[in-house]
């Protein structure tokens, strides 16, 4: 791929792209910019459709622009118009262009005499990108029906006209109608206590970008977990749920102690149905958390900490384009780990970087040069794209190294100093490097030079002398599976029986790709893997005996695939049967059945699994 020439800018080059409009939105905030967000929503679960009155305050920044360019997805657009200060409406002129395939439909609206605030009215599509609706036999209790949002990346211009870029921050109200006995909740601040009486008011005074707008309907129950923490799941699910995350209000005063003030006033948890095809997504004052995480010891909190540590990297500050994603994914794995180890202890955090760094460093080398880069060239990667091991795992691990070249308490004070300095604004990486030069670089010379910054950020792969940290348990698990491999040690006398599920995951990441069938069969028939309630475990655990050809592990990997909708653990299984003509169709009829209950982002994934096995069989 052909890189950009760069432009030298005193600390360091510049790519010429960082210049450019965003190039996953067709909005022109140099033009004009949305500053407030007013909406008011029917909910329609019969035709699976929002109905939407989307008024837009607008900054007019250039005073010869003649239009205003917002972002759609397969809306329904009724009617556009001007609202003047006594709320009087005129209709503009407005055209929609035809659908691109990412991008979705560019909406031009006629806007000559600048009006201070835009209202459109739109219905959403049945198969909106960034919606799923769930039937009452798709839910938990089985009872109502379930809606819920993802928007990131560029899925809100899905059920909102918006400027679909995380460029673009602003406020927002929103008037909700549901149907009576249905909870409804936002990225704002909710109400445990609001009566389920169809008519739900939100505020979110914070600007954010359009992201982190975020939607979810349903029978949901609500369970406190401390004073400005909630646990949301549907009612069979919110006891088991507040008990896995009773720790929020410690993880909250933690962070707080580390990085300064919570800023958003109450973090809340929403767990949806299994089909939600992330772990967490960082929705502010409401994440939005996968149930797969709810394996009644604790393990798997960590999610909690990444997506509350999101609320000072990413909703504090936030990347300005999805090129540079690293600075919400890399720098809150980085304090992700930091709450981890204060709360639960170093062992489980060093743990859980040496596995992020491990798959890292196993698969970097299949990317594109460019994929492998912190801050990529943007051209030619999808928005959803961006949203890699390297924006999460060499991001964290650069920072990880500025911390131990630059001691632990002048790194935390730099970082602190970071989200203040920036706090509520949409950066990219150029104005994280031109703070971080005088801010630490410069302040303690000597440490690390500028060059290898611009390595880490800049350069492919994973820098040679990228430390990692020590974990004796590890360790010897690497010698328990050597020895087991080569033969030396019985499946039954691992010593596995106090091992968490970070331990698990690293015996089973680091077997061969195709293990021999007898050492699946020994392994299974010692720790009974098939079956698992864990699905990290699980996960691991088919993909190995699929391509060692246990054809036992598959009514159970089915199961597995069928009932978990979050992507990460559900395509690793899919691809490992999609690599064999049998395993291929018995993963295809699965798919036709289980389909109905993917979220869109899961079903494109999976369909295209299936293509590239069907395209490398030709």
């Amino acid at each position: 791929m052909r890189l950009l020439p760069v432009l030298a800018l005193g600390a360091f080059a510049l790519p010429l792209a960082a210049f450019a409009a965003d190039p996953h939105s067709y909005a022109q905030p140099d033009q004009v910019r949305v500053t407030h967000l007013d909406l008011d929503l029917k909910i329609d679960f019969p035709h699976r459709r929002l109905d939407g009155l989307a008024t837009l305050k607008l900054d007019w920044k250039n005073p010869e622009a003649k239009s205003l360019v917002l972002d759609t997805r397969d809306l329904k657009i009724a009617r556009v118009e001007a609202v003047d200060a006594a709320g009087k409406a005129t209709a503009l002129k407005y055209a929609l262009a035809p659908r691109d395939k990412e991008l979705g439909s560019k909406l031009t609206i006629a806007t000559p005499q600048h009006p201070a605030q835009v209202r459109i009215a739109y219905a959403t599509s049945p198969d909106a990108s960034g919606l799923q609706w769930l039937t009452p036999e798709q839910t938990a209790d089985k009872k109502q029906p379930f809606m819920f949002s993802q928007s990131e990346s560029i899925h809100a211009r899905s059920w909102v006209p918006l400027q679909d870029s995380p460029a673009v921050r602003f406020t927002y109200r929103a008037h909700v109608t549901a149907p009576k006995d249905t909870r409804v909740v936002m990225s704002a601040i909710n109400d445990a206590k609001h009566p389920l009486d169809g008519s739900f008011d939100f505020d979110q005074p914070h600007p954010i970008p359009s992201y982190l707008l975020a939607i979810g309907a349903g029978d949901i129950a609500v369970k406190e977990t401390g004073p400005r923490s909630a646990v949301y799941a549907e009612p069979s699910v919110v006891g088991k749920a507040a008990h896995e995350f009773e720790d929020t209000e410690k993880l909250i005063a933690t962070t707080e102690s580390l990085y300064g003030p919570y800023a958003w006033g109450r973090y809340d948890i929403l767990v949806l149905p299994p089909s939600f095809p992330f772990g967490g997504m960082e929705n502010p004052n409401m994440t939005f958390a996968t149930p797969t995480v709810l394996v009644g010891d604790k393990s798997l909190v960590s999610l909690v900490s990444h997506e509350l540590a999101h609320s000072w990297s990413g909703n504090l500050v936030t990347s300005a384009a999805w090129r540079d994603i690293w600075l919400n994914e890399g720098f809150t794995t980085y304090v992700q780990g930091r709450i981890t180890e204060a709360v639960y202890g170093k062992a489980l955090a060093d743990e859980e970087a040496l596995l992020s760094a491990r798959a890292l460093q196993k698969g970097i080398g299949e990317m594109p040069a460019n994929a492998q880069k912190l801050a990529p060239e943007p051209r030619g990667i999808g928005a959803d794209d961006a949203l890699s091991a390297v924006a999460y795992d060499k991001g964290s691990w650069f920072l990880r190294t500025l911390e131990q070249r630059f001691g632990r308490a002048n790194f935390d004070a730099y970082l602190k100093g970071y989200f203040h300095h920036f706090a509520f604004q949409s950066i990219d990486t150029e104005q994280m490097l031109d703070y971080l030069k005088p801010n630490l670089i410069d302040k303690y010379p000597g440490k690390m030079s500028w060059d290898e910054v611009k390595a880490w950020v800049y350069g492919a792969g994973i820098p040679k002398d990228a430390p990692l940290p020590d974990s004796p348990r590890f360790d010897a698990i690497d010698r328990q599976r050597a020895d087991f491999l080569a033969g030396k040690l019985d499946a039954a006398k691992l010593d596995a029986k106090g091992w968490n599920t970070q331990e698990w995951m690293y015996f089973l990441d680091r077997l061969p790709d195709a293990p021999k069938l007898a050492d699946i069969k020994a392994l299974d028939a010692a720790w009974h893997l098939t079956g698992t309630p864990n699905a990290e475990i699980g996960m691991r655990w088919y993909v190995h005996a699929i391509a060692a050809g246990d054809k036992d592990v598959w009514p159970a990997a089915r199961e597995h695939m069928t009932r978990i909708g979050r992507i990460y653990l559900t395509t690793p299984v899919y691809r490992a049967f999609a690599a064999t003509p049998d395993g291929l169709a018995y993963a295809e009829a699965a798919y036709a059945k289980a389909k109905g209950g993917y979220h869109p982002m899961t079903q494109g994934a999976i369909e295209g699994i299936f293509a590239k096995a069907k395209k490398g069989k030709h």
